[in-house]
């Protein structure tokens, strides 16, 4: 590795969220920057403003985590993946490319459960005014408890009803409060996408062609 700064010694940086690969910011830093980066394991960028080393999120708490750096063919450019601690973007928008010049169709996926997950923890911090997740924090285990049964009788009821779009908004509902469960425990998603894949590979191990049919025990 070479890495290119160009004439002012800069080399720029795309930062991105590590789990749901969305781009958060695009910054500079030049070697000192990236030595320190490299030293603590958080993310350090170069203020073209200030001319001076800043570390993200040392004011604010919006810490970068490194979780990988990669170098682009060129080697004069960097994309960092991070664990994004609060928001990205100082507008207290989570990514700077939150606004849209043209919006190609919408491509739902799993990567919903981290973002809303993050929300929700947001909410269980701050607690603030208005937020149906706080209020129902605020009312305690037993009302989550309660909510997380309320809306599994109405996932059972809309599968015997078998009415498809109550099915999904009624799975929505259940799938949020167990969110706010998790995240009430202190429960990272993390843990349980890694049990899932315990199973899953117990059960190729068990049955490594497949001829069983089942996808967990």
């Amino acid at each position: 590795m070479n890495l290119k700064f160009d004439e002012n010694g800069l080399i720029p940086v795309i930062t991105q969220d590590y789990k749901t690969k969305e781009v958060l910011m695009l910054a500079y830093m030049n070697k000192d920057a990236f030595e320190k980066t490299l030293e603590t394991g958080y993310v350090h960028y170069w203020s073209r403003s200030r001319k001076s080393i800043w570390k993200k999120g040392e004011s604010s708490g919006n810490l970068q985590k490194v979780i990988s750096i990669k170098y682009d063919c060129d080697e004069d450019a960097l994309l960092i993946e991070v664990e994004q601690k609060g928001v990205a973007c100082h507008t207290g928008n989570y990514s700077c490319f939150y606004r849209s010049i043209c919006q190609p169709e919408k491509l739902f996926s799993s990567t919903i459960l981290d973002e809303l997950y993050k929300i929700i923890e947001n909410r269980i911090k701050d607690l603030p005014e208005g937020s149906y997740t706080a209020s129902l924090v605020k009312e305690g285990e037993d009302a989550i408890i309660r909510k997380i049964g309320e809306e599994s009788v109405e996932v059972i009821l809309a599968f015997k009803n078998k009415n498809k779009k109550e099915l999904i908004a009624e799975s929505a509902d259940l799938l949020y409060h167990l969110l706010v469960a998790l995240a009430f425990k202190e429960v990272k998603l993390d843990e349980v996408w890694e049990e899932l894949e315990k199973r899953r590979k117990r059960t190729q191990e068990k049955d490594p062609e497949g001829k069983l049919g089942k996808v967990a025990e």
